[in-house]
């Protein structure tokens, strides 16, 4: 049998072989089997080609070579449907199944706290009002009648960026800085954050945000504080139960502080709100008739109402929080809870 006539009986043999491979692996045979460079049936033929004449060489040179080019054309191709054919085995598409559903992002708890704050006061006339967050002595403490011996103005407490500056301890500098600017009567809402070197637990951070009110004008008593108090936390909670406690701040006089029903146990103490029942949820008072005079603004004349809150806490009390590390933790899943 001549070369040619083997070279096209291994042409024939072959595209059976390499049509009959279901796997990678029987492919790969039928690669060694045919065109393997040691024991391949196309290696033996060409090593028969030296024993020939010129004119048979080239005849058979040209058979071979075709059937190689014929082969190694083939394999690709059934290396390709076999890869296909596996992915689709492997994955296949189910059209009943539902679309995957997609992260789209949702408002932080405090920040829908802070935004339904700023709607209920602005209904009542209050203007929001902003101030840097980096504040002198003056502002943060003096102006606000802060004696120079207040454990306050301790390093323990504050956070001081050099000797007369520091990061604001509350959001009262702003009321120092309208007052100055704007003078009386004035309604204000200051929201912001704030910064204590104080202990991550439970209930406490060290920067937290705060919102700070401020009403001044002829005639503002404290009846005219507990209303206010009073509406804006049936509005923010609806149908609670409140209740002002006795406090003092530097800043004020009466002072008080504001609670609202623990939403968490009912009443019955938990953790979140330290076995008591209630969670507190602002400090308030009259303005200091110093804190006014240091202002610009008379204080024989107009009276005024202060008061502070935490957001954070609010949270807590309005969606059942009993953590308030939660609130920074940054899981997704979390705060998908609250996705509109």
């Amino acid at each position: 049998m001549s070369l040619v006539t083997e070279a096209e009986q291994l042409e024939r043999e072959g595209l059976e072989r390499i049509a009959a491979a279901t796997t990678r692996d029987e492919l790969e045979a039928a690669r060694t089997a045919l065109l393997g460079r040691k024991s391949g049936k196309l290696t033996a033929l060409l090593a028969e080609l030296p024993k020939l004449s010129a004119d048979e060489k080239r005849a058979a040179g040209g058979a071979l070579n075709k059937a190689k080019l014929l082969l190694e054309g083939r394999l690709g191709e059934r290396e390709a449907e076999l890869a296909a054919a596996a992915k689709k085995q492997s994955a296949p598409v189910d059209v009943t199944m539902p679309a995957r559903a997609r992260w789209l992002g949702a408002r932080h708890p405090v920040t829908i706290i802070i935004e339904e704050v700023e709607q209920i006061f602005r209904q009542i006339g209050f203007n929001i009002a902003v101030g840097t967050e980096a504040e002198t002595e003056w502002h943060n403490f003096t102006a606000l009648n802060f004696p120079p011996d207040h454990p306050a103005m301790d390093m323990h407490d504050t956070l001081y960026l050099s000797d007369d500056i520091l990061l604001r301890t509350h959001t009262s500098p702003v009321q120092i800085r309208m007052l100055q600017s704007y003078g009386a009567p004035l309604r204000i809402l200051v929201p912001g954050n704030v910064y204590r070197r104080d202990f991550f637990d439970a209930s406490h951070a060290p920067m937290f945000a705060q919102i700070e009110g401020l009403a001044v004008d002829e005639g503002v008593s404290f009846v005219d504080l507990k209303a206010t108090l009073t509406y804006f936390a049936q509005q923010l909670f609806g149908e609670t139960k409140t209740r002002f406690r006795p406090s003092f701040f530097p800043f004020t006089e009466p002072s008080a502080e504001m609670d609202v029903q623990c939403t968490i146990c009912h009443g019955s103490g938990c953790a979140t709100c330290k076995g008591s029942g209630w969670m507190e949820i602002l400090g308030a008072g009259m303005v200091h008739p110093q804190v006014l005079s240091a202002s610009g603004v008379d204080a024989e004349r107009y009276t005024g109402w202060a008061f502070g809150m935490g957001p954070a806490r609010m949270a807590l009390a309005r969606y059942g929080i009993p953590d308030i590390r939660t609130l920074y933790d940054s899981d997704v899943r979390f705060l998908q809870q609250f996705a509109r």
